[in-house]
């Protein structure tokens, strides 16, 4: 690193923390509201499927099922079967345990460095109770838009993760300690990589369970500071007039398309955290396609505030962030085209089917309860799961019975 780039580092750490000085009482506000979002979402939330997936992959069942997946996930992403694991966990639970999955995968020396590159860009989603409990209903007060903000962001992600089979860096992969035998039946060789994951694991049940629920506990407690810290930031740069140096910018790629100038303030705000821009295009006076195209595409793209929970969960490996940031601006992109493609059809489809919740009252009494919470994504990920196990043994045996009748004809 240059002597520059250090000066300007130094200055940009005194400058923010004069602003902080300045306006210590938004900043303060701030804070707390970020804390609460972390303590009374995030946390509960997250802290069951952390835990989950730390035991799953010290049990070896990860293994087994990536063994299971393999027909499916590497020829469709380019990816080892243990990487469906990462996807529907990340399509369950939210940001950002699709990339602490990944991140694991790689210290286990499970996925190549570009294998994981892969995984890290596309697996690490928002989770659908936020695009329709949080987003549609909570702020929109529509739960038809719910769905086509899901279904965009979902598409888009598959888009965005075929896409990626394409990507290819030159790299050594003779760290992974996968087995690649393909040779026999599956389910044996299935259940011989649960049994040799557990053994090399060794850590008693107890001893597992304690390391796991300490491990959820320190990385719950470094996203909550960076919730914190982006509210914060965020309230700050908005303070000392920062967002207003780059709304010139963005009204100019705006303007071509016809969005209206009310939609700038989300997405500035919304390229640092996804809750905020999401809020404030809700109540922008946008026409309603316009605010969910942007909507949208803030969701795909995620945050500076998540991007840098993931540089954390991918600490300690050599999986580079350049990828995954590309692989949002793009997800970002294609996420916003769908949801303009989407739009008119799903909402003429779904207007007699869901009534908007129009009234403060009901949108404020749209919330479900943790337990209610907990299963629905539970059972999310379970469906989910068993879906892609389902389809990737179809493959496998429709692979074997190509294969028997071709000898056969021999």
């Amino acid at each position: 690193m240059n002597k520059r780039a250090i000066n300007t580092k130094a200055l940009i750490a005194i400058l923010f923390t004069i602003s902080l000085i300045i306006f210590s009482e938004q900043a303060f506000d701030a804070a707390v509201s970020g804390l609460h979002t972390w303590w009374e979402v995030v946390f509960p939330a997250l802290l069951p499927f952390f835990i989950m997936a730390e035991i799953l992959m010290g049990l070896g069942v990860v293994h087994f099922m990536g063994t299971l997946l393999e027909p499916l996930m590497q020829p469709v992403f380019k990816v080892p079967g243990v990487g469906a694991f990462a996807f529907a966990m990340g399509l369950a639970s939210g940001y950002p345990i699709g990339a602490k999955i990944t991140g694991n995968l790689r210290r286990k020396k499970l996925c190549t460095q570009a294998e994981g590159e892969r995984l890290v860009s596309f697996t690490n989603t928002a989770d659908p109770l936020f695009m329709i409990g949080a987003v549609a209903v909570g702020m929109f007060g529509n739960a038809k838009l719910g769905t086509i903000l899901a279904l965009a962001h979902y598409i888009s992600c598959l888009i965005v993760g075929i896409g990626l089979r394409f990507y290819n860096p030159k790299e050594n992969n003779q760290d992974v300690s996968r087995n690649n035998d393909t040779e026999g039946n599956i389910f044996t060789r299935a259940f011989s990589e649960l049994y040799q994951a557990r053994r090399k694991d060794g850590r008693s049940l107890g001893q597992l369970i304690g390391d796991a629920t300490k491990e959820s506990l320190n990385t719950l407690l470094l996203i909550g500071g960076y919730i914190i810290l982006f509210s914060v930031l965020t309230r700050v740069l908005a303070l000392v007039g920062f967002t207003k140096l780059i709304t010139a910018g963005i009204v100019f790629v705006l303007k071509p398309f016809g969005f209206d100038q009310s939609l700038v303030l989300p997405i500035i705000s919304g390229l640092f955290e996804i809750t905020n821009g999401s809020h404030l295009a809700s109540q922008s006076m946008a026409p309603l396609n316009q605010k969910i195209i942007i909507t949208s595409g803030i969701i795909a793209w995620s945050g500076l505030s998540v991007h840098a929970q993931v540089a954390t969960m991918i600490n300690g490996t050599d999986l580079r962030m350049k990828p995954y940031l590309w692989a949002r601006v793009f997800h970002g992109i294609i996420a916003s085209l769908v949801t303009y493609f989407l739009f008119e059809p799903l909402e003429a489809i779904s207007s007699n089917l869901i009534t908007p919740v129009t009234s403060l009252a009901n949108r404020v009494n749209y919330t479900i309860g943790y337990w209610d919470h907990f299963t629905k994504m539970s059972s999310g990920l379970l469906l989910f799961l068993g879906f892609l196990i389902f389809t990737s043994l179809t493959i496998y045996f429709i692979k074997k019975i190509k294969l028997v009748m071709f000898h056969y004809s021999e």
